[in-house]
């Protein structure tokens, strides 16, 4: 595996708004309702979600978030979230690049989507301690990620999740929402 890199996202982003149909494939919708059923009923509360992409999770989560803080790695995918979440004035898109600081000390609930196997797993070991310590006590870990590897991953993704939790260092309360044979969704407590 070679693993793709911001630069590769960026140039992805930039050739085209939805480089893996995650707008319009019907896989991508039923993963997406998954992540919002994992979130609980709404309002949520101060939603953090990293590595937005594009923004299609965003604009899902937005509407029942009381304020959301979408980062995505790139500019050209932040630009693309910001578009996708405009119309929620309590929704903000920027970059950061992780490992690196939240844009808020404290988060209700924390989404990460199609992210855990980009990073390396020092990196990944990082943003798990990141994550935990601006989770408030209580709050909802979502994780949505494939079960099959890529040719771009950075990590197999075969137990992605659980090595994450794993190097968060605190004690969770998992629950499985949705499982395909291609990807997983889990809340974590």
């Amino acid at each position: 595996m070679k693993a793709i890199d911001l630069a590769g996202f960026g140039a992805k982003f930039a050739g085209e708004d939805d480089p893996w149909a995650t707008f319009t494939a019907r896989d991508e919708a039923v993963k997406r309702a998954a992540i919002l059923h994992a979130l609980g009923p709404g309002p949520w509360g101060r939603v953090l979600e990293l590595a937005s992409g594009n923004g299609s999770n965003s604009a899902a989560i937005a509407p029942g978030a009381l304020r959301l803080d979408a980062t995505e790695g790139t500019a050209e995918g932040a630009a693309l979230t910001a578009r996708a979440i405009e119309r929620w004035p309590r929704a903000t898109a920027s970059v950061l690049v992780l490992p690196g600081r939240a844009p808020r000390p404290v988060y209700d609930a924390v989404v990460l989507a199609e992210l855990l196997y980009y990073l390396s797993p020092r990196e990944m070991a990082r943003v798990a301690r990141d994550v935990a310590a601006v989770l408030r006590p209580g709050g909802r870990l979502v994780l949505a990620h494939h079960r099959i590897d890529y040719y771009d991953f950075a990590q197999h993704a075969a137990g992605i999740q659980a090595r994450f939790l794993h190097a968060a260092g605190r004690r969770w309360r998992v629950r499985p929402v949705r499982f395909t044979g291609k990807w997983q969704v889990v809340v974590a407590s």
